[in-house]
Protein backbone atom coordinates (compact mmCIF):
# COMPACT_ATOMS: atom_id res chain seq x y z
CA UNK A 1 0.00 0.00 0.00
CA UNK A 2 1.52 3.08 -0.97
CA UNK A 3 1.92 5.92 1.44
CA UNK A 4 -0.36 8.98 1.88
CA UNK A 5 0.88 12.37 0.96
CA UNK A 6 2.37 14.27 3.35
CA UNK A 7 0.41 17.05 4.62
CA UNK A 8 1.05 20.61 4.08
CA UNK A 9 1.75 22.95 6.74
CA UNK A 10 -0.27 26.05 7.05
CA UNK A 11 3.13 27.54 8.74
CA UNK A 12 5.35 26.70 6.86
CA UNK A 13 7.55 24.81 9.41
CA UNK A 14 8.52 21.07 9.17
CA UNK A 15 10.38 18.89 11.85
CA UNK A 16 12.35 16.78 9.21
CA UNK A 17 13.99 13.35 9.94
CA UNK A 18 16.32 11.58 8.04
CA UNK A 19 17.59 8.10 8.85
CA UNK A 20 20.03 5.58 7.55
CA UNK A 21 18.04 2.47 5.66
CA UNK A 22 18.02 0.14 8.17
CA UNK A 23 19.10 2.48 10.96
CA UNK A 24 22.28 2.13 9.51
CA UNK A 25 25.23 5.07 10.12
CA UNK A 26 25.18 7.64 7.85
CA UNK A 27 27.86 9.91 9.20
CA UNK A 28 31.02 8.00 10.38
CA UNK A 29 33.76 10.69 10.56
CA UNK A 30 33.64 14.36 11.20
CA UNK A 31 34.05 14.92 8.30
CA UNK A 32 30.85 13.32 7.25
CA UNK A 33 28.78 15.66 9.48
CA UNK A 34 30.71 18.88 8.54
CA UNK A 35 29.69 18.11 5.05
CA UNK A 36 26.20 17.66 6.13
CA UNK A 37 26.05 21.31 7.26
CA UNK A 38 27.85 22.34 4.41
CA UNK A 39 24.79 20.93 2.42
CA UNK A 40 22.38 22.63 4.96
CA UNK A 41 24.34 26.32 4.37
CA UNK A 42 24.44 25.76 0.58
CA UNK A 43 20.82 25.22 0.07
CA UNK A 44 20.10 27.78 2.95
CA UNK A 45 21.19 30.56 0.72
CA UNK A 46 19.91 28.97 -2.52
CA UNK A 47 16.32 28.35 -1.37
CA UNK A 48 16.02 30.63 1.41
CA UNK A 49 14.81 28.42 4.01
CA UNK A 50 15.34 29.26 7.59
CA UNK A 51 16.72 26.86 9.35
CA UNK A 52 15.76 26.66 13.20
CA UNK A 53 17.35 23.50 14.78
CA UNK A 54 19.24 20.60 14.05
CA UNK A 55 20.52 17.57 15.42
CA UNK A 56 22.90 15.66 13.85
CA UNK A 57 23.19 11.98 15.20
CA UNK A 58 25.32 8.82 14.08
CA UNK A 59 22.04 7.03 12.02
CA UNK A 60 19.67 10.17 11.52
CA UNK A 61 19.19 14.22 11.51
CA UNK A 62 16.52 15.80 12.79
CA UNK A 63 16.02 19.46 11.47
CA UNK A 64 13.36 22.25 11.93
CA UNK A 65 12.84 24.10 8.84
CA UNK A 66 10.34 27.15 7.50
CA UNK A 67 9.70 27.14 4.03
CA UNK A 68 10.14 30.26 2.84
CA UNK A 69 7.09 31.23 1.21
CA UNK A 70 8.72 32.40 -2.43
CA UNK A 71 11.19 29.19 -2.10
CA UNK A 72 11.06 25.60 -2.87
CA UNK A 73 8.77 23.54 -1.32
CA UNK A 74 10.15 21.27 1.73
CA UNK A 75 10.35 18.17 -0.28
CA UNK A 76 12.99 20.42 -2.98
CA UNK A 77 14.17 21.38 -0.26
CA UNK A 78 15.12 17.96 1.61
CA UNK A 79 15.93 16.40 -2.42
CA UNK A 80 18.90 19.14 -2.94
CA UNK A 81 20.54 18.52 1.04
CA UNK A 82 20.32 15.17 0.95
CA UNK A 83 21.51 14.24 -3.09
CA UNK A 84 24.23 16.71 -2.50
CA UNK A 85 25.66 14.68 0.63
CA UNK A 86 25.03 11.47 -0.87
CA UNK A 87 27.05 12.55 -3.73
CA UNK A 88 29.95 13.45 -1.19
CA UNK A 89 29.22 10.54 0.69
CA UNK A 90 29.79 8.09 -2.10
CA UNK A 91 32.73 10.14 -3.69
CA UNK A 92 34.64 10.22 -0.15
CA UNK A 93 35.55 6.17 -0.12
Amino acid sequence: MPRLARKRSDSGIYHVMLRGTNKQRIFHEDADYQSFLDALRTYRDICGFQLYAWCLMPNHVHLLIRESPKGETISQIMKRIGTKYVYWYCSAD
